[in-house]
């Protein structure tokens, strides 16, 4: 079976800048002409050489950071702008969502711009009138649907636009990160309706600074760097490269300073994530135990319980937990003085994904937050998608419609 995408050496310069004054008066600009030398064109290369296959049916997630060049790709891929080497070879019709408003006229309301779009797309009128109500019901924008696009808010737009692009069916849908723009309702849609996308043996290309979107909608993955690419690779391999280089916490550690003119019974110094071996690290593994530590001080000599909360980054809190079972009530925490308070994040309990955590600090009776530290320690959990990870078993599946992933004792008894 022959690939339905062919990207051959894919190239794209562009010309920038160097030493000219952006903000000048007419008079200095035309100055400015006269002047040689006055300001250099310099060639800056968004991509060089990218080259790879994808195949019909592929889920492939483009990862790389901010400027790696993946929306000028995308870009090339949707015929948008032309590369300036390289060549692609498409066997399906691609449809793309890259911006807000991509492919729609402001002055033609709602339903124009879905039929609209599905002729640049080139769907006969019979295919649009067949999925004209499916599109409307997913996008909710049936209020506003003869009302001209220009009085559409950002968010309804983009609705109605990944509407159109994912029930046209094409071949190939093509999408940038811009389901951030979103509600998280309508993220979980979208999300949803990519998964069955993806199931129906069409092609995707996704763009997602996500490691739990791309583990869970993709089956491989393309890492750019400053425009080089390094061909198809395994989710695993990917999601590794892009952590690897995109550390969010630079060494898994934090030192907080006191608040200038705060007097707090108990106060929390430093916090670090440490690996299965001990070292500071906000890159770990599902299939490891992972230890949150946390330094404080009693200050005044009150019962003290330390405790943390995991969150997500939907910011679905998962889990909370105190030291309770070693000293029900902190009273064991009572002499003034620093504390080292270390707990488990045990190993094939949660899935891949980038998590944060919440600190505290506090006395259960009269309940009270001596110290809360939100959105702190971010990390992120790798799955090695081998048999390290028990609780998955060695099936590919990410799991994405649950938040834990826990390795629980079973017992089996043949009973006849």
């Amino acid at each position: 079976m022959k690939p339905i995408l062919e990207i051959r050496s894919i190239s794209k310069k562009f010309k920038i800048n160097q030493g000219a004054s952006p903000y000048l008066s007419l008079r200095d600009r035309l100055s400015d002409l006269l002047t040689i030398g006055s300001a250099r064109k310099e060639d800056f290369w968004a991509l060089k050489n990218v080259d790879f296959d994808v195949n019909p049916g592929d889920s492939i997630g483009i990862i790389g950071k901010n400027g790696a060049g993946k929306s000028t790709l995308l870009k090339i891929l949707s015929k948008i702008t032309p590369p300036t080497e390289g060549r692609i070879v498409s066997r399906g019709r691609i449809a793309s969502l890259l911006e807000v408003g991509t492919g729609f006229h402001p002055e033609l309301t709602g339903r124009e711009n879905v039929y609209l779009n599905g002729s640049i797309l080139g769907m006969k009128r019979k295919e649009i009138n067949h999925r004209f109500d499916e599109i409307i019901d997913f996008a909710g924008t049936e209020k506003f649907l003869d009302t001209p696009l220009k009085h559409y808010s950002s968010g309804m737009q983009l609705r109605l636009a990944f509407a159109v692009a994912a029930f046209l069916e094409p071949e190939i849908l093509v999408i940038d990160e811009v389901l951030a723009v979103g509600d998280a309702e309508f993220q979980k849609k979208c999300l949803g309706k990519m998964e069955d996308v993806s199931k129906s043996g069409r092609t995707i290309l996704f763009v997602s600074h996500s490691m739990t979107a791309i583990q869970s909608l993709c089956n491989k993955t393309v890492f750019i760097d400053k425009g080089v690419s390094t061909g198809i690779l395994s989710v695993a391999d990917g999601v590794h490269r892009y952590l690897m280089g995109n550390i969010l916490t630079k060494s898994g550690e934090e030192r907080f300073e006191t608040t200038p003119g705060v007097s707090r019974a108990a106060q929390i110094l430093e916090a670090r994530l440490l690996d299965n071996n001990g070292r500071v690290s906000n890159q770990l593994l599902t299939c490891d135990d992972t230890f949150v530590e946390i330094v404080w001080e009693n200050t005044k000599g009150v019962k003290i319980t330390p405790s943390i909360e995991l969150v997500n980054y939907d910011g679905v809190k998962i889990f909370w937990s105190g030291d309770t079972a070693s000293d029900w009530d902190g009273a064991g925490k009572m002499d003034k003085g620093k504390y080292r308070s270390r707990v488990c994040l045990p190993a094939n309990f949660l899935k891949a994904g980038e998590y944060s955590l919440i600190l505290g600090l506090y006395t259960q009776s009269p309940y009270e937050y001596h110290h809360i530290i939100l959105n702190t320690l971010h990390f992120s959990l790798t799955d090695p998608m081998d048999r390290r990870s028990l609780a998955r078993g060695e099936m590919t599946s990410q799991f994405e419609k649950f938040i834990l992933l826990p390795l629980l004792n079973w017992n089996n008894q043949k009973i006849e």
